[in-house]
């Protein structure tokens, strides 16, 4: 069901991409020349058709067809998006369990404001740190937010068995 991106699926990771922030950001950010005049799915197809390398860090759950994805690079989850139809499915807790799992990830960054998201990561382990920024460009905050210590050494004590 996870897979790694490939350009075959540009269009439709840039759909989700594109329609999940509209829906959980326009709320925070209060910007439709933003959420409708510069976000668009095409130019971000595009993008990722004409610069594949970009999908390297991707990975995208596949049930028929692409139904969420997940941004990772190292040991951090840079963006996590379920198309809005397939939401409390199941498909962001396989993708944040396969993160947390497979690519050992530890940490990320979510917007203050963004309970729902915050939520979410909390049920899998993560807390918010002391650590906060200005997202790029805006007035908003993210938030760090670390793997529970106690995840993490129970992750290394399953890793080290034999």
């Amino acid at each position: 069901m996870i897979r790694q991106a490939t350009i075959a699926d540009a269009s439709r990771i840039a759909e989700i991409l594109i329609f999940s922030k509209r829906m959980n950001y326009r709320t925070i950010f209060r910007n439709d020349a933003v959420s409708f005049g510069e976000m668009q799915v095409y130019p971000l197809a595009k993008r990722y058709i004409d610069n594949p390398q970009e999908l390297d860090e991707i990975w995208v759950y596949d049930d028929e067809f692409v139904k969420g994805m997940i941004h990772i690079s190292e040991n951090q989850i840079l963006e996590l998006y379920v198309d809005f139809f397939f939401e409390n499915q199941g498909v962001g807790s396989t993708l944040i369990q396969f993160a947390i799992e497979q690519k050992h990830c530890d940490f990320l960054w979510v917007l203050e404001k963004n309970r729902k998201a915050i939520r979410f990561y909390q049920r899998y382990g993560f807390t918010i740190t002391e650590e906060k920024k200005y997202q790029e460009g805006t007035a908003e905050f993210i938030v760090k937010m670390n793997l529970y210590a106690d995840q993490l050494l129970l992750e290394k004590k399953i890793d080290n068995q034999p």
